[in-house]
């Protein structure tokens, strides 16, 4: 008698605690993301600008948030933590992670490289971007045509994405950087992946984001990998920059994404604050962060209803959580990590090849995670419809 009473207390205990967390999480969450991003800010000026702050701090947030996502994982597989505890676990890490991510690269020095660093001639730029964008197209028509005859939506998506990749060398500059064709290819990727989405697993998102625990959680995930690829592309800035006094907003053209777009430049050097945003910028971060959010719900409405995840969802869900890794976004910062971990000649060929903007491979990881977050969101959905699967996933959707 006297065990089942302990038991009963610790359970009315932690049932108060689970619906504390579930009322006061984002809240607590807003306010430490707030501060943490303020800890760089303390004082902006010359040597206490990021108040004593390094980028080895941002490796060691890097980590504390790979171990609060896995540990989270880990509780909840094994029964410790209740699955929306362990969504709450989980985005509390990406938000560190997040954030270490973010400091780190700010902090970190900028790695330089010369011509002569560069892994081969910059003339073969050109066929190989042009046999890539071939390739792809290719590609994409003979598996659509074998595999998914009926639906040559994908065949479509394929071949625009070769286009994307081999558009700088069919329209050179400087006329490619105002051709209707570059436009039409930028403006043409929401609209056909959004046709996608709302064709195969529009049905299933609309129930899935009907609960407002799994709604929550992708809009915060997609909410902080949006601000991540911002700052490490550079675009956005929370760290003050040496030479730079004057306040300054200015409208300027900038080639970003295949095409000139009108730039919003805004400059706060006593802040300090820099965020530079285009039309271009807007789409390629809308659309990938609007996968991974729903990416992101999806798994969180699998967890809601505590079935296993399996493969499938296990595959959607990587892509919500680190699978960022794959964007083009990333090509500095790791860049970076390789400086540290291997020395300027690593990391050279590593720039020169997936980061130099003038590179045909670097297109390819923007590329690429249209279509791996496209296809992992639309595979988990209709994988989760199959006669085989549980009907647990099938009658709640």
């Amino acid at each position: 008698m006297a065990f089942e009473w302990e038991t009963s207390i610790w359970r009315r205990i932690w049932n108060r605690f689970h619906s504390y967390v579930g009322r006061q999480s984002l809240s607590l969450l807003l306010v430490v993301g707030v501060l943490l991003t303020r800890v760089p800010l303390a004082s902006a000026h010359e040597a206490t600008a990021t108040a004593g702050l390094t980028d080895g701090h941002g490796l060691l947030l890097v980590l504390v948030g790979i171990g609060l996502i896995g540990g989270a994982v880990v509780c909840k597989r094994l029964e410790y933590l209740s699955p929306t505890v362990a969504l709450y676990g989980v985005f509390v890490g990406i938000v560190v992670t997040a954030l270490g991510a973010v400091l780190f690269e700010g902090l970190s020095p900028d790695p330089s490289y010369t011509a002569s660093s560069v892994p081969f001639p910059r003339s073969w730029y050109e066929p190989l971007g042009l046999a890539v964008g071939l390739f792809i197209a290719m590609a994409s028509f003979a598996i659509g045509w074998l595999r998914w005859p009926t639906r040559p939506r994908y065949t479509f998506l394929g071949l625009l994405m070769g286009l994307w990749v081999s558009y700088p060398y069919l329209v050179p500059a400087p006329a490619g950087y105002y051709h209707p064709l570059g436009y039409a290819i930028v403006l043409g990727t929401p609209i056909l992946v959004g046709y996608i989405v709302w064709t195969d697993a529009g049905t299933v998102l609309r129930a899935v984001l009907r609960d407002p625990i799994a709604r929550r959680f992708g809009a915060g995930v997609g909410f902080m990998l949006a601000l991540f690829f911002t700052t490490v592309t550079g675009y956005l800035s929370l760290f003050p920059e040496e030479g730079i006094h004057e306040t300054t907003i200015v409208v300027l053209p900038v080639v970003y994404q295949l095409v000139m777009w009108p730039t919003l430049e805004i400059v706060l050097p006593h802040i300090p604050f820099f965020l530079a945003i285009s039309p271009g910028l807007i789409i390629v971060i809308g659309v990938l962060s609007s996968l991974i959010e729903l990416n992101a719900a999806v798994i969180a409405r699998h967890w809601r209803v505590d079935e296993r995840a399996g493969m499938t969802q296990g595959t959607a869900g990587s892509a919500a959580i680190v699978g960022t890794c794959t964007c083009g976004c990333c090509g500095p910062l790791v860049a970076k990590l390789a400086v540290l971990a291997a020395g300027p000649a690593i990391a050279a060929p590593l720039y020169w090849v997936f980061v130099d903007t003038a590179s045909p491979l670097s297109a390819l990881f923007i590329v690429g995670s249209f279509v791996l977050f496209t296809g992992s969101l639309v595979y988990s959905i209709e994988a989760a419809q199959r006669p085989d699967r549980s009907t647990a996933v099938a009658s709640m959707d």
